[in-house]
């Protein structure tokens, strides 16, 4: 799937995060921040980079900020990021 245009998904309330995705360069970049990072900063890029794989992205800048979200919302700011790029194509 091909970023065609700046998104942003999610709040910085607790058990949510935000997630923005803009054009890559080439390749998937992915940046967090994160208030549990030490103890789950592996799951949750884990989590966000099988998401966005599994919907067909391998080009695009993603950033993370994490307020203690499950897998299940993660997924779900994810996919919400890319539902833009189909409903609203450039």
């Amino acid at each position: 799937m091909e970023i065609t245009r700046p998104a942003v998904a999610g709040t910085l309330e607790s058990s949510d995060c935000q997630v923005m995705i803009e054009e890559g360069d080439g390749k998937v970049e992915f940046s967090l921040e994160s208030s549990v990072i030490n103890q789950y900063g592996n799951q949750i890029r884990k989590v966000a980079l099988e998401t966005l794989n599994n919907l067909g992205v391998n080009n695009a800048k993603v950033t993370m900020i994490d307020k203690g979200a499950l897998d299940c919302t993660i997924k779900a700011r994810i996919e919400a990021l890319l539902a833009v790029q189909i409903v609203c194509p450039i």
